[in-house]
């Protein structure tokens, strides 16, 4: 199972690495620097994981190299449809798993003990979600802002909000 769903997890990284390299150069080699920092520690993870279930380590090894084998096969596919359709759709779907990811199945490994009031606990997260949620919106409205600026368009709003509806109509 877990081999399964990490297949399926290097698949959507995949698919992001090969959009972002059909937007430029330099968006692909930041997706995948921040993509290996991310699948570094995950790949040991799993590793571990598999070693605890009882695989020998040639056996974890294989299985950890044959799921990681999906990520070429999302970037075949994300080169095809980014430079055919819009990148920033995949980059959507990308991040929206990501979020999911992090949302359904992080927050709920949280451990509560008896004595902590879950009211307290269940605002801290949901108040934790929600500034880092506000936070990766003001990067983005500021970056959108410099980005306007750098190629002279005097409404920065217009322009994402035009973006927007690419993606998204």
């Amino acid at each position: 199972m877990i081999t399964l769903s990490d297949a399926l997890h290097n698949f959507i990284d995949g698919l992001a690495i090969g959009a972002s390299f059909t937007v430029s150069i330099l968006t692909g080699f930041s997706t995948s620097t921040a993509i290996v920092c991310e699948e570094f520690p995950h790949e040991l993870g799993d590793f571990v994981i598999l070693l605890n279930s009882g695989m020998s380590i040639p056996q974890a090894i294989f299985f950890n190299l044959l799921s990681a084998l999906s990520c070429y096969v999302g970037l075949v596919f994300g080169i095809l449809l980014g430079s055919n359709f819009a990148p920033n759709a995949i980059f959507a779907i990308a991040g929206g798993m990501f979020l999911y990811i992090a949302l359904a199945d992080m927050v709920s490994l949280i451990p509560l003990s008896e004595e902590d009031n879950k009211m307290i606990i269940m605002y801290g997260q949901r108040h934790g979600i929600r500034v880092s949620c506000q936070g990766l919106l003001m990067i983005v409205y500021f970056l959108n802002i410099w980005y306007c600026n750098q190629i002279g368009l005097r409404n920065p709003l217009k322009w994402l909000f035009d973006e927007a509806k690419v993606i998204f109509f």
